[in-house]
């Protein structure tokens, strides 16, 4: 059975509203085997080089800008981002290590900025939580050395720092590790913001930062 013919199937036997549970098409021993007890993985394969250069890939096809450092030139490869994008006036979280940011440009630390004060930065640095390397994907939970949410959405550009140890190959694994801070107001980014919602035209930064640009850390 083709995946239209399960669809149509399964409309007309809810409307047929015989008041019998609906059962997938593909539960039954004709399934080609597949029934109910298919396997989703939970555990990537890749080693700790791999996944990097994965989640390199997968950001510049989102069109995120990338840049891979080591940690002793960290602060080196932040400050000729900086440099680069012209930034003078960027807004960091409180958590954010002071060691990554360079001199030569004003630093100020949100101690909850308005959304008026934020939209006058020329971006902010932050840390993050967690990098998907198959989709391309940022998480943030709003750790000190990331900060609430609104600083990573009204500025127009966001500079993030993702360090080897933090990439994860897929999902699960992110779901997993971030199972502790469930409870907070996660934030998954998967490149800059864009829609193509009118006249199917890509239009950035509606919803969050114009420029995503991604310091990868290592290994």
């Amino acid at each position: 059975m083709s995946a239209r013919e399960e669809v149509l199937a399964r409309i007309r036997a809810a409307l047929a509203d015989d008041g019998e549970p609906i059962q997938p098409a593909s539960a039954g021993p004709d399934a080609g085997g597949a029934g109910t007890d298919t396997a989703f993985r939970t555990q990537g394969g890749l080693d700790p080089g791999q996944l990097v250069d994965l989640l390199a890939e997968r950001l510049t096809d989102y069109r995120a800008l990338v840049r891979r450092t080591s940690p002793a030139e960290l602060a080196a490869t932040a400050s000729l981002a900086l440099a680069e994008r012209g930034a003078r006036r960027m807004v960091v979280p409180p958590g954010l290590d002071p060691a990554v940011l360079p001199d030569g440009i004003e630093i100020v630390t949100d101690d909850g900025l308005s959304a008026l004060d934020l939209d006058a930065f020329d971006g902010v640095v932050t840390g993050a939580a967690i990098a998907i390397a198959e989709t391309g994907t940022i998480v943030l939970d709003g750790s000190p050395d990331q900060g609430r949410r609104a600083i990573t959405l009204v500025p127009d550009y966001h500079l993030c720092i993702v360090h080897a140890a933090q990439v994860v190959e897929i999902v699960p694994e992110a779901v997993a590790r971030l199972a502790a801070q469930a409870d907070r107001p996660l934030t998954w980014i998967s490149g800059p913001s864009a829609t193509s919602d009118i006249e199917l035209k890509r239009v950035e930064g509606v919803h969050g930062p114009r420029t995503l640009e991604v310091i990868l850390v290592g290994p």
